[in-house]
């Protein structure tokens, strides 16, 4: 098992291609069930089930779990793996970068795996230093990287430099040259602080920041990754517009702009990305499944098992509904199986769950009757 500390290797070329991507859905052939792998825009072919590494201590051990973690999933049908530099103060995307040369050097080709990071939290390296405010001090504001009132929250930044000094960090910690998925991590964190329209410009200056990222190659696509902002009622504060995010980033790069990926939760217990017709798209109110389909955005979705809550005392209209047994194994088939979502994250951080979660890569996804009688069985 190799160790997941910083590297200064030479960073690895190449992203995720639409020959590669497809070329990897190959290698499964005979074993992933139809349904498995998913086209999306641009012609990545990518798994329903994509391994998560949020959760877990900032230790060597869980560093080192983390890595067999990946391995195996790749190994096993997953080509999606989503982190981000502030899981477990940057030892997550460590992990990822550590598992990812054990790959390429077993014969899988960068060009096979769509890896995905964020950042807008502010994260210290490695581990929690002794005094906060010092580290962030001397590390970003002193550097001039951004200032006091660019802060929201007390925890989270999205200006431009900042941004651009995360992405650097990232592609080092991963040893990439190029990350697939670039997000704004929970960007909504912004709102609790500052007024729509002061909001909206602090999008407006990441996004062209991002599209910079794009022509340098840094990033292929960008995306946002949030909790609450588009599940919400319109009416409260938090709230985001899909509409509005696609017109900024119209107006910053034209209608080839690259804001093609938006994550968000969605399990058997916060079903709203599917169920509430929250986002306007021409006059007419829509949930967001289908406001991102008609946007030409991938949906990604977050907190498949909802850190681990869904893997127990399911109701056994569930079971009936979709006729698999295991609640681990229920939660994420109805994760996956909604029309219109490309990808559902689990968190996985040692290999058992691995194994467990890949049953499903030989699984068809839930069919259009086995949704409606969930729901009739809900009424």
């Amino acid at each position: 098992m190799s160790s997941a500390a910083p590297f200064n290797r030479e960073r690895k070329a190449g992203s995720a291609t639409a020959e590669g991507t497809l070329r990897y859905a190959a290698r499964f052939q005979g074993r992933a069930a139809a349904g498995h792998f998913r086209e999306i825009r641009g012609g990545l072919v990518l798994s329903s089930i994509g391994i998560g590494t949020y959760l877990g201590e900032a230790d060597d051990a869980t560093d080192g779990a983390y890595v067999d973690a990946v391995v195996a999933a790749v190994q096993g049908g997953i080509n999606v793996v989503d982190s981000a530099i502030n899981y477990r103060f940057q030892r997550s995307e460590r992990a990822v970068g550590t598992a990812l040369r054990e790959l390429f050097d077993k014969g899988y080709g960068r060009d096979e795996i769509m890896v995905c990071t964020k950042a807008g939290f502010l994260t210290p390296d490695g581990e929690m230093p002794a005094d906060p405010n010092i580290y962030f001090a001397q590390e970003f504001l002193e550097r001039g990287i951004f200032r006091v009132e660019d802060i929201s929250a007390g925890c989270h930044c999205i200006a431009p430099d900042y941004l651009a000094d995360q992405l650097e960090r990232s592609r080092q910690n991963l040893g990439l040259d190029t990350i697939d998925v670039f997000y704004l991590h929970n960007p909504e964190t912004q709102l609790s602080e500052v007024p729509v329209e002061e909001f909206r410009r602090r999008i407006r200056e990441a996004f062209l920041f991002l599209e910079s990222a794009i022509a340098t190659k840094k990033i292929r696509a960008y995306g946002m990754a949030t909790w609450n902002s588009f599940r919400e009622d319109p009416k409260a504060a938090g709230f985001l517009s899909l509409a509005e995010m696609v017109k900024i980033a119209k107006d910053v790069a034209g209608d080839d702009h690259h804001f093609r990926f938006v994550q968000l939760p969605f399990n058997l217990a916060m079903p709203e990305a599917l169920t509430r017709p929250n986002q306007m798209v021409g006059g007419r109110a829509m949930p967001m499944v289908q406001a991102a389909r008609d946007a030409g955005i991938a949906l990604v979705t977050s907190a498949a098992l909802l850190q681990g809550q869904l893997t127990k005392n399911l109701p056994s209209f569930v079971n009936s509904a979709l006729g698999l047994k295991d609640n681990a194994t229920l939660a994420l088939q109805f994760a996956r199986s909604v029309p219109g979502l490309t990808t559902a994250l689990v968190g996985m951080s040692q290999v058992p769950h691995v194994k467990a979660n890949l049953e499903l890569v030989g699984i068809e996804p839930a069919s259009r009757e086995q949704f409606l009688k969930l729901f009739e069985s809900k009424n």
